[in-house]
Order: structure tokens, then sequence, then C-alpha cells
């Protein structure tokens, strides 16, 4: 019944959409096809927090401003902005601007987006959660209130797709599809934005097609008609449907496939670091950890054990071996384009082993002990080998580790449950691309509004403060020495072990021109075929 349920709804989608589109958008010319390693969880932009869904929700559903391929905040739905008092931001919204389906786009949509996005059952009102309320100042005008003042509001509005509100209610989709429900809602299979393409069809897990909007506010930059996006779980897949022409770009490129690639006619490979920083954390609330031979204490909690198991990962081998050189090594968890850097705190612990084995024995553990280890298997690149490679390094010290390494829903289920004692993550800091989203989201005492992926249960009291403040200075030097004093304390007690910014490999035909920008997000608005 689920499966007849998607397919009535990828037909109607298709039907309808086909019905509505201009004969233009009916008889393509140029057909782009592109493939990732999983599909979007839905077209609902409200029911994830998920940055690959709401990055393709961005050709669709816009928000009040965007990202560019630089990273730099520009107008979208909103054209200009100033801030009336510290907590009430004024947007003054673009005129002439049309839904997909042909409703004009007025300050009402907006509220209405806000009352869906913070609901409590829409995942997505995390994005939004400096915002206590949008007010309508008049129908080309509104204010946004918040909690406090926000030196980064901009950064958090990018994802935030404004969706038509006589569409929703006529549709049953006033509100965001709960999460156990997955596709089958309204939204889920259909959509209605103002963005520059339009939905055709929805196939879940099969592909998804859209259509130019010959009727987008903005110049285009892009000559595509037709957009295919196929889901590819397989590497091998991908890069065979690659290969045979079936496609015009996918990504990820598995690391051993890149010279394959690059050698093969009209395929070229766009291959940049990418913002995500991947690293291991530690359990550090437990007296007790239930995967470990120590009984009555917990020896991660010891400064001297996380010290060790940094000394004792040879970053450089991971690098050479395992990355086939692509990675860039670092000390922190904010990659140089984030706003809040600081070269200051990016330096790492040196390998050494003879230091892992001193500062164990000063801990009392002399022999080691044994500890289990979390790991997904297809959410970051090599993610698995990357661990396998840290157990053999851990054991050298006297750590005996047991990998357990699994899908990636699995994975994230066990660290959402507070299970696991020791963990691969990773962590890109988008949408907000600052300092604040790492501190807020990784190292924040878990309270239920910060610290939601602090699944170790860090805690600094100084750090809490100093994010606190962080989010609300609006004095930009003051802000950047707290977040530096910051980043030193969590780097000083070695809450987390940075390992590398990981690789970002795209293969695209030729005669495609595709701007690559780190965030690893793929702008189609942007895109250009011969």
């Amino acid at each position: 019944m689920t499966f007849l349920r998607r397919a009535v709804g990828a037909i109607a989608v298709a039907v309808s959409l086909w019905a509505a589109a201009p004969a233009e958008a009916q008889a393509p010319t140029r057909t782009f096809r592109w493939a990732w390693q999983g599909d979007i969880a839905s077209m609902d932009p409200y029911a994830r927090r998920e940055t690959f869904t709401l990055a393709f929700l961005n050709h669709v559903y816009e928000g009040l401003v965007r990202y560019n391929e630089r990273l730099e905040i520009e107008p979208a739905l909103a054209v200009s902005w100033e801030i009336v008092e510290p907590t009430r931001w004024r947007f003054r919204l673009r005129q002439g601007v049309r839904f997909h389906n042909g409703a004009p786009f007025t300050a009402d949509d907006v509220v209405f987006s806000y009352e869906r996005a913070a609901a409590p059952n829409a995942i997505f009102r995390g994005n939004i959660s400096p915002v206590r309320g949008v007010e309508k100042v008049d129908d080309h005008t509104v204010d946004l209130l918040l909690y406090d003042p926000n030196p980064i509001l901009l950064r958090g509005l990018t994802d935030w797709g404004i969706m038509n509100r006589a569409w929703a209610v006529a549709n049953g989709a006033d509100r965001p599809v709960e999460p156990t429900r997955g596709h089958d809602s309204y939204a889920a299979l259909n959509a209605n934005g103002t963005g520059p393409f339009m939905l055709r069809s929805r196939e879940v897990d099969v592909r998804t097609v859209l259509v130019r909007n010959p009727n987008w506010w903005d110049r285009p930059q892009h000559n595509i008609d037709e957009v295919v996006f196929r889901p590819i779980g397989s590497a091998a897949t991908r890069v065979a449907a690659m290969l045979a022409g079936e496609l015009e770009l996918m990504f990820p490129v598995p690391l051993q496939d890149i010279a394959r690639l690059q050698a093969a006619p009209r395929i070229r490979i766009l291959q940049e670091p990418e913002l995500r920083v991947i690293f291991f954390a530690f359990d550090v609330t437990r007296d007790e950890l239930p995967d470990s031979n120590v009984r009555g204490r917990n020896p991660l909690k010891d400064l001297r054990v996380r010290q060790a198991i940094y000394h004792a990962i040879d970053i450089e081998a991971i690098r050479r071996v395992v990355m086939r050189g692509a990675s860039v090594p670092v000390g922190t968890l904010m990659a140089r384009e984030i706003n809040g850097y600081d070269a200051s705190f990016d330096r790492r612990l040196p390998y050494d082993q003879a230091a892992a084995r001193r500062l164990l024995g000063e801990a009392g553990f002399p022999q080691g002990f044994e500890i289990g280890l979390d790991c997904p298997n297809d959410r970051y690149v090599n993610d698995e080998q990357i661990c396998a490679a840290v157990v053999g390094m851990l054991a050298r010290v006297g750590i005996r580790v047991n990998l357990s390494a699994v899908p990636g829903s699995q994975w994230i289920a066990k660290l959402n449950a507070r299970q696991s004692s020791f963990y691969m993550l990773g962590w890109a800091g988008l949408p907000v691309v600052d300092a604040h989203h790492f501190l807020s989201n990784l190292y924040m005492t878990p309270d239920g509004r910060f610290g939601g992926n602090n699944y170790g249960g860090y805690s600094s009291a100084r750090v809490d403060e100093l994010t606190r403040a962080i989010g609300s200075e609006l004095n930009q030097q003051r802000r950047q020495q707290m977040i530096t004093e910051a980043f030193q304390i969590v780097q000083n007690d070695v809450a987390t072990v940075p390992l590398h910014r990981q690789p970002l490999a795209w293969a695209v035909r030729e005669g495609v021109r595709a701007p690559q920008a780190a965030d690893n997000v793929l702008r189609i608005w942007t895109v250009r075929m011969d």
C-alpha cells in the first residue's frame, strides 16, 4: 500500500505539473542528469534538517536570502533588510514574484511559512530558533522578531524556503509532515515554490525531475530546461553510469576511482577540500562505559586518556594511505572559510606513541584498556577505512578498540540515544557557516535547546557562557575574541579529536560548467551546458 500511495502520488504530480507547465517546459532541449549517493528525504521543506535535502529544495523553494557559490549572502525573496531594533529586523520583500502555480508572493506567505516551520513537529524549527515571531507590516514588508540580538541571523535564514499559504491550506499541507510518516503527505511528494525550477515528478528512491521555471524573478545564469536527479547508492554503479554517458555530473567520486575517471574521454574531475571536518568525540558523562573492560570508572573522563588517543593517531598516514593524499589535516573543527576561524587554534597535537603510552600510565592504565568505537560506513569519504586504521594505531599504545561500522541510519540512531562511548562525526557548519554553529551544537552542555549534537556530553561552564554571548554580540572584534577563547578551551580540554577536511570530488561531463563551492552544494541555477 505504501508503494502504491507513492506511485499514485508521483503520477499525480507528473500529470498535474505537465498540464500546468508551459509548452517550452514540455519539450526540454537541455537535460541535466546527475546523481548522488542517496535520495532527498522529502519535498516538504520543513520535514527534515538534512544538508543534502535542503540544498536540493533550494532549487524549488527560496528563502529571503541565499548563498552564492562564494558563500556570500545575497538577496533572494527579500531585496533589503535593516535592524529596526536589536531584536527586530525589517525585510522588504521582492515585488512581482509568483509561485509556480501563479499565485503572487506576499508577506502573508512569510508569516505562514514561519508558523509552519516553527511548529512543534517541524524538525526544521532548529534552523530558525533565534526567531520568536514574524509580523506583517504591509503586503511586501515583514518584521522578524528575535529572542536576542543576533549577528548571524541572515546565515540561518538561507535554507528557510517560503511556501504559499493558500496552496498549503488547500492541499491539507498547512502543517509539516510528521517524521514518522515518511513520504505519505501531499507536501512530501508535491511542491509549489518560487525557485528557478519546478517539480515535474517525484519517484521516491528512483528519480526526481525538475523543469525550468520560465517565470523566475531572477535573471537565469543557467541554460537548463530539465533536471533529472537519480539517487545511486552504489559507488561502482555511479561511476559506471558516468562512464557510460548516462550522467552529466555525479558526486561524491570515490577516491580510488578519481584517476580512472580522469583518464576517461570527455570527463573531468573537480576537486577541492570540503568545509566538512571529520573528527572523533567521547562520552565524558557516564561513570562507567558499557563497552569498556574498566569497571567503576570512565577512562574517557580523564584528560590524559583523551590526549593519549590524540597522540596515537598518525594523521599523515591516514592522509597518505587511506585518503590517497586528498584530505587536509586540521587542528580544529572549523574550516578556514567559516566565519570566526582563527589560525591560533588550528594546531594539532603531534603524533607521538611514546607520549600516548606515558599519559595512559599516568592515568592509571599502563596496560591500556578496551573500548568500543562507533562509525558509519556510508556517510563520509572512506569513513570505515579511517576508523579501521585508527583501531590499529590505538592498539599500538595499548587501547584495544572494538569497531562497529554500520549504515548511517543505525549509527546516528545510537548517537542520538546517547549510547556511544567513542564515535566518529563530521561537521560542516551548514547552513550558518559560523563559529557559533559549532559551539552551540557540538560543545555546549546539552540542555534541550543547545548541545543537540554533543552526543558525549562535554560540558564547560565558560564555553557555555561564551557561546551565549557570541550568539548575540554585534561588535565583531569582541565577538572574535570570545570565539578564540572558547575554541582554545575546547582544544585544551581535547573535547574532540579533529582529523581532516574531507575531499570534495565531482565528476563532470565535458561541456558542462558547474561551479563547485566548499559547502559541497550543487547550485544548478549556475550550471551551463554547451
